[in-house]
């Protein structure tokens, strides 16, 4: 059984800065990727970043610049710097792992999701 826990979200002005972080627990065997996505109201839930365990990334344009994605194999956690945060970027932000588990295929795990609000 595994579990991806967020934490770091919160209300932060706009031009502000947050740092959330998710781990992931249980009985993994390696990670392929980890990442986060983001969600808002009446919107479909799309990549922020993502990130191998290699260290290759992936953003999206409206990120690009502004956040960094990081990962600590040796925690099983993956970690999103966002700086110059804006309105837009409110939503519920969701940490997702394609982990490996002893003897099984690679697999797509779901946070519960990180609510992250902007606003003056």
């Amino acid at each position: 059984q595994v579990q991806l826990v967020e934490s770091g979200g919160g209300l932060v002005q706009p031009g502000g800065s947050l740092r959330l972080s998710c781990t992931a627990s249980g009985s993994i065997f390696s990670i392929n990727a980890m990442g986060w996505y983001r969600q808002a109201p009446g919107m479909e839930r799309d990549l922020v970043a993502s990130i191998t365990s290699g260290g290759n990334t992936d953003y999206a344009d409206s990120v690009k610049g502004r956040f960094t994605i990081t990962i600590d194999n040796a925690k099983n956690t993956v970690y999103l710097q966002m700086n110059n945060l804006k309105p837009e970027d409110t939503a519920v932000y969701y940490c997702n792992g394609r982990l490996v588990l002893l003897l099984k295929r690679p697999y797509e795990y779901w946070g519960q999701g990180t609510q992250v609000t902007v606003s003056s």
